[in-house]
């Protein structure tokens, strides 16, 4: 089995939540990808022009199996190996294509892609993850002793970054740990900070000025074997999480804990049309906000379709609401993806 790794940080843990899931030998394909070359992938084609082989993991005999892949630019790729393979490799795409469904085996996606009901597509509630409660316990013991200083309890605050409409700047990011602050001083917690890979620089700035109780800040850096993100998942009794992130989302419901969404304020599409808050302009969400309202439905996507599911079932509440009745019961997304896997093989 390859794993043809995305190139966003929540592509690249679907791909390996997945792997981990079937539990199969797998290696990892990491791909160079050449910035001018959009043909082939515009043209759903089937070839390596988009990559730069000689800054590629090699893509040679033996074929795989099983190639699993996520984002537009990999879709050419895996389609090739599977030509290469006659035809024998099985292969499975994550979140949305690009080309038709039934151009691959499998497409696992969620809802705010809105993609219509086919034979190869599997409609989960929420992206995969790698959260289980044998991490979580390690990562906690792990990274402890990094916030002993802090008095617990914890509440973690995990911040995501800009997305489509939406834009997580300083106004934005100061009224959320205004609030989370507020959250933690009703409780006596302390703050576990973590920024993500598209946490803005604006915002990461802002945070230590918004704080008012004691806190830890984690800056994330690419590669960092030293990232305390599962470890705040972990040792946090609730987790606020900025509502830009499905993923980071459906990791922090996985916990079993209570989940605060941050609303970010959005061009034309608020998160929370009764409730728009602070927004800070960003001018590629305005054009977004058009592509949404005009462009083909395949082009955007819409994450309120999600947070409106999370709401109504009783998973996440808004920050600065309370929980009435809360559904704790786990999704079993992954279980399902893994079952619909190993089906390409029992034919």
């Amino acid at each position: 089995m390859w794993l043809v790794t995305g190139y966003r940080a929540g592509e690249r843990s679907q791909v390996l939540a997945l792997a981990e899931g079937l539990g199969w030998p797998f290696e990892a394909r990491t791909l160079s990808y050449r910035k001018a070359e959009f043909r082939t992938s515009l043209f759903r084609g089937s070839d390596l022009r988009g990559i730069r082989l000689e800054a590629s993991s090699a893509l040679e005999p033996p074929w795989p199996d099983l190639v699993i892949t996520a984002g537009m630019r990999n879709e050419p790729v895996g389609r090739w190996i599977r030509e290469q393979a006659g035809g024998a490799t099985r292969l499975v795409h994550i979140g949305r294509p690009w080309a038709r469904p039934d151009r691959f085996d499998l497409v696992i996606t969620t809802p705010q892609y809105r993609l219509p009901e086919h034979p190869r597509v599997l409609q989960n509630a929420m992206p995969l993850h790698r959260v289980t409660a044998e991490r979580l316990a390690a990562e906690a013991d792990r990274f402890r002793p990094r916030f002993e200083d802090l008095p617990p309890p914890y509440i973690g605050v995990i911040l995501g970054g800009n997305s489509g409409p939406y834009t997580l700047g300083p106004k934005t990011t100061a009224s959320i740990l205004r609030r989370a602050s507020r959250l933690a001083t009703a409780r006596g917690a302390s703050l576990l900070i973590s920024t993500s890979a598209r946490t803005p620089k604006s915002a990461i700035d802002a945070v230590e000025d918004s704080v008012s109780v004691p806190h830890y800040l984690y800056r994330w850096r690419p590669d960092d074997t030293d990232n305390p993100y599962f470890g705040i998942l972990g040792l946090s009794e609730e987790l606020v999480v900025t509502a830009d992130s499905i993923s980071m989302l459906g990791e922090a419901i996985a916990t079993g804990k209570p989940v605060y969404m941050a609303e970010l304020g959005g061009a034309a599409y608020p998160m929370r049309p009764d409730h728009p808050g602070e927004t800070d302009f960003r001018f590629t969400a305005l054009t977004y906000s058009w592509l949404m309202r005009f462009g083909p439905r395949f082009l955007s996507r819409d994450l309120r379709l999600v947070h409106r599911r999370l709401l109504q079932e009783g998973r996440v509440v808004w920050l600065g609401e309370r929980f009435g009745q809360r559904n704790t019961e786990p999704l079993h997304d992954l279980e399902r993806a893994v079952q619909r896997v190993r089906a390409l093989f029992n034919r």
